[in-house]
């Protein structure tokens, strides 16, 4: 035991979330749980949580400044499946765990995305305005719909999330190709889907679904090269991380008609600006970052991390560490 109480911080995304749940999982440490409203500087989050042996965070930056003032953190469990708000090389540097929690949601997000594809397909958010306005064409709007069946999805990140959304769009009869260097053979003939570069993704494919983490790889892309090689009549659609996707490319890509539209979840910058061209197009479905939700799932949330923060103060090895060099023999981890 410390010669001190554990202290964990929750730090509150832009939404309030009750953590109780999370406080019971740290009973038994014991350790102590305080909520803090979201912190979007790194300064304030360093003076408030001075003390913290972990942190719980959801859109709140963990630099290496602030994992280097927090002299005593020893894990930092981010709520979602994304950890791109952490320095994972200065936790690893520093002996930090990063823990996150990738499975909770990963039926909803596929299933956000084949509402997008559905949407875009079936013209529902346009017909739907249409009739509100009083307006009975009489048959679909635009110069062109696809039949969905027979046509090509590719997938930019054939992880979890993009293996849910894999089985559930193969069932509508598509031919399903998909882009992951990372991701061995066995998945993809396991899924049925053909590994194709990521060239061969944007030249045939008829719908795109993107569902790649963001690191210094993924950033851009998709961008202004990959927009050149995709077909005038795909839709694009993004349930993973803002920044993937060039925003820029992606509105000029649109106003050429090298692309016939997108459908975007999650933005370059969050939440979005209501003067971001791309809320201008009317060949844009766009939601607020609300593909991970349901009820259930995020109800699971703060027990979950707070058995995972458990873990960590109390020996143990969580069950979804980002960061495994940390229990490499020999490495630096901050001692519990």
């Amino acid at each position: 035991m410390p010669d001190r109480p554990y202290h964990v911080y929750v730090i509150q995304g832009r939404g309030q979330r009750d953590y109780a749940d999370c406080r019971t999982a740290l009973a038994d440490v014991p350790a102590r749980l305080t909520t803090l409203p979201f912190i979007g500087d790194e300064d304030e989050l360093i003076g408030k949580a001075r003390d913290a042996d972990g942190l719980v965070i959801s859109a709140t930056a963990v630099t290496r400044n602030v994992m280097s003032a927090l002299e005593g953190l020893k894990v930092v469990t981010r709520t979602g499946v994304g950890y791109d708000v952490i320095d994972v090389a200065a936790a690893t540097e520093l002996g930090v765990i990063v823990v996150n929690v990738p499975d909770i949601w990963v039926r909803e997000v596929a299933n956000h995305a084949l509402a997008l594809l559905l949407a875009w397909n079936r013209k529902i958010i346009t017909l739907d305005r249409q009739v509100h306005a009083g307006a009975w064409g009489g048959g679909v709007p635009g110069p062109y719909t696809g039949s969905l069946h027979g046509e090509t999805v590719g997938i930019v990140g054939l992880g979890n999330i993009g293996s849910a959304f894999a089985r559930r769009v193969a069932a509508f009869e598509t031919t399903v190709i998909a882009h992951d260097p990372y991701v061995d053979d066995a998945r993809f003939k396991a899924l049925g889907v053909e590994r194709v570069s990521l060239g061969a993704l944007a030249e045939r494919s008829d719908y795109i679904s993107v569902h790649t983490l963001l690191n210094a790889g993924t950033r851009h892309l998709i961008g202004e090269a990959f927009f050149r090689r995709t077909k005038p009549t795909a839709i694009l659609i993004n349930t993973s991380r803002g920044p993937v996707i060039d925003e820029r490319a992606l509105y000029q890509a649109l106003k050429a008609k090298r692309l016939a539209g997108a459908a975007l979840d999650v933005w370059e910058r969050e939440p979005v600006a209501a003067d971001n061209p791309l809320l201008k197009l009317d060949n844009v479905i766009a939601t607020p970052h609300a593909a991970y939700f349901s009820s259930p799932a995020v109800a699971q949330v703060p027990r979950r991390c707070g058995e995972e923060v458990a873990r960590v103060l109390t020996g143990r090895r969580p069950l979804n560490v980002v960061n495994p060099e940390v229990y490499a023999p020999g490495a630096v981890r901050r001692a519990r």
